[in-house]
């Protein structure tokens, strides 16, 4: 058996460029005592996995040249030598960026497609919902009647997080978005209460328009213009949970921070960097509270899917540039 498994060449400077991949054939490697061997059926691309194309010290690895990358994926078992996991069952692993993955069923999460759609494992239902989950609720402390501005919301967090603030009983949702067609989505089927189009116009206007009394609650996935103009808007009290900061990933010189920093003395305000991974013990509360408005439809979520392993790496820039709607799955 062959696989199809994408390699890092170099590490890129700026933008990632095609040449510092390659989409290479190699043997598939059977499993030994106590692992898997799965075909991956959907593939997650997400925003850092552009850090760790980098040799900067981070919170996680850098991914090695010349060898595979890794990312979520769920998949079938196609051989098993491991108890508990038997051939024929789907799991949720790490082992993305390629078609097969042999690896140890420790590692492994056993999921049940007949309980969902299984590429929801990769979003709504997986590491995507419960970041929207945490960063909301333990992170940025919601309270309800809280006023929450939400930046890239119409991504695969952003999205979440702005429907469970509303869930949860927040007085004004605001989302920014990168097209008017995004900003409609927020809207009309998010149920956002108000929503904008960054590159209308400068993000501070738009924002003390969209929320004319301020907000409590600032959800960052973008930083820069974002979080100034979020600091600006910030009541007393206000929380700020940076999830990401895409719009400065690719920036080849250091960015300037935020020039109003001194507002949060006047606000009393807190900004609180968070990883998913510091908060897997809410996961089964996080399933138990979301799985049923995924269920009944009060939670809505949408999926861009780029066919094909030979289309990973365009789907992660297409995730770079803002392309997708909701979290962006390849389906191998």
């Amino acid at each position: 058996m062959i696989n199809r498994e994408w390699h890092l060449l170099s590490r890129p400077v700026g933008w990632p460029k095609p040449e510092d991949f390659a989409l290479v054939e190699a043997e598939v490697r059977q499993p030994a005592e106590g692992q898997v061997l799965v075909r991956n059926k959907y593939l997650s691309v997400d925003p850092y996995m552009r850090g760790r194309m980098s040799a900067a010290k981070s919170y996680v690895a850098p991914f090695e040249l010349g060898k595979v990358m890794q990312g979520g994926a769920v998949g079938e078992v196609v051989a098993s030598e491991a108890e508990g996991i038997a051939v024929g069952d789907h799991v949720l692993h790490f082992g993305g960026w390629r078609e097969y993955a042999t690896f140890d069923a420790a590692q492994a999460v056993k999921v049940d497609p007949d309980a969902a759609p299984l590429s929801t494992y990769l979003g709504v239902l997986g590491m995507t919902g419960l970041t929207a989950y945490a960063g909301l609720l333990r992170t940025a402390v919601f309270k309800e009647g809280d006023s929450v501005f939400v930046s890239g919301a119409a991504g695969a967090v952003g999205s979440q997080v702005g429907q469970i603030a509303k869930l949860k009983g927040a007085s004004r949702v605001i989302g920014s978005a990168g097209s008017d067609e995004k900003v409609k989505l927020l809207v009309e089927e998010y149920g956002f209460d108000a929503a904008f189009n960054y590159k209308n116009g400068p993000v501070g206007e738009q924002l003390r328009a969209a929320a004319p009394d301020g907000v409590d609650v600032y959800f960052d996935n973008v930083g820069g213009d974002h979080l100034e103009a979020a600091i600006g808007s910030l009541n007393e009290g206000g929380r700020i949970a940076v999830c990401g900061m895409i719009s400065v990933y690719n920036s080849t010189e250091p960015v300037p921070g935020p020039k109003n920093l001194a507002r949060l003395i006047a606000t009393r305000g807190r900004i609180e960097g968070f990883l998913v991974s510091d908060h897997y013990d809410l996961q089964s509360q996080f399933v138990q509270e979301v799985g049923p408005w995924v269920a009944s439809g009060a939670l809505k979520y949408r999926e861009t899917v780029v066919e094909g392993i030979e289309n990973n790496l365009e789907a992660f820039l297409g995730v770079l540039r803002g392309d997708n709607t909701g979290k962006m799955i390849v389906k191998v």
